[in-house]
């Protein structure tokens, strides 16, 4: 049975809430709807940037001291106002919705220690909307053992398998932190690879006062310091073999030396991109193509240098094969909802390490 699925996603970078909508049965998508996009002001950015920051002394998953509180109530109101928002605009009957997916806001995620928590309340969400809402997507997973993340490889492996392409293929999803699915046929191989957009979108705020470095451009006239790239590369983490994952900080200590915003950008811009590359060796096989999903497949700096550093494998935009390389990650979400109502898997041993397939999600009703 096909669902009408309504995707939310706000990733690590803190950008804003995406909302996409799907018709899907949990197993493939039949159409892709409209997608939208709810950016975060000022204020709730910089809320958000206080609750990371005090999420790392959290005691427990479910505590919401001080400003988590507010950080979470913010991010309530602001999905809430996205999906009113964009069903007004497509004029969009609740009744005709199924599930939203709400996948919440990251400000910790430590497996290791059986932590992952994404703030935003399911109960008053669906309250608002007037739609049922499944969250709460990544605590079985690791209460199981399992990483957590990434949590998009079963959407990725579906979009893949509509291509009728060769594999291996892998799709990088480049967000705060970066991942990749590996697909080849029907083994789904997943991991988290190393930063994505966080530390450039950090550094471009510390430097220069802007959110991000639109489309590269800084970076593009800059020049990249190798030497910093090489010894940032000698942390553990890159040699570890899949599954593995990040919490969106776990790279914030490192700290450039001074350079002019160009060259900080374009260095940690190669960063990423070099992160991505060493995933290469860990995996099955050489992959046949690479699909750049996630902010990142925006920035134009970014692209050439995985293309360069790649070669000659193709490395493709997202949005060239039909793709919404913005709204991938929200309609994934509410892809494993449709497949989280169905008792389906979320995840698997070779995606996030648990122990078997899991399937997730806590519904709330209106």
């Amino acid at each position: 049975m096909m669902m009408t699925a309504i995707g939310l996603m706000s990733g690590t970078s803190l950008d804003g809430v995406d909302i996409a909508l799907i018709e899907t049965d949990g197993r493939r998508v039949q159409a892709f709807g409209p997608v939208g996009y709810r950016p975060y002001t000022d204020q709730e950015r910089n809320l958000l940037r206080q609750a990371l920051a005090e999420a790392a002394n959290l005691p427990h998953r479910d505590a919401r001291p001080g400003i988590l509180r507010e950080a979470e109530r913010a991010v309530t109101i602001a999905h809430a106002e996205a999906v009113a928002s964009f069903t007004a605009l497509h004029r969009i009957s609740r009744e005709d919705v199924d599930i939203v997916g709400f996948h919440g806001q990251t400000v910790l995620h430590r497996p290791a220690q059986g932590m992952t928590v994404q703030i935003g309340d399911g109960s008053a969400l669906a309250k608002a909307i007037h739609i049922p809402v499944m969250h709460d997507f990544r605590a079985a997973d690791v209460a199981a053992g399992g990483q957590g993340a990434p949590f998009v490889p079963v959407y990725h492996r579906a979009l893949a398998q509509s291509l009728n392409r060769e594999g291996p293929i892998v799709v990088v999803n480049i967000g705060g932190v970066s991942n990749i699915t590996y697909i080849d046929g029907d083994t789904l191989i997943a991991c988290d690879a190393g930063p994505g957009n966080a530390l450039i979108d950090d550094y471009m705020f510390r430097s220069t006062g802007q959110p991000l470095d639109c489309e590269g451009r800084t970076a593009a006239q800059g020049a990249v310091d190798v030497g910093w790239v090489i010894e940032a590369m000698k942390r553990p983490f890159f040699a570890l073999p899949p599954p593995k994952s990040l919490d969106r900080n776990d790279f914030a200590s490192l700290t450039l030396p001074a350079h002019s915003p160009a060259d900080g950008a374009a260095t940690l811009t190669a960063f990423t991109v070099e992160a991505i590359a060493r995933t290469v060796p860990l995996l099955p096989k050489e992959p046949k193509g690479w699909i750049v999903a996630g902010g990142g497949a925006r920035n134009l700096t970014m692209l050439r240098m995985l293309r360069e550093r790649l070669a000659p494998v193709s490395v493709e935009a997202a949005d060239t094969l039909g793709w919404s390389a913005d709204a991938i990650e929200a309609q994934a979400f509410g892809f494993l909802a449709a497949r989280g109502l169905k008792g389906l898997p979320l995840s698997y041993p070779a995606t996030t390490g648990v122990p078997i397939p899991m399937t997730g999600g806590v519904v709330a009703r209106p």
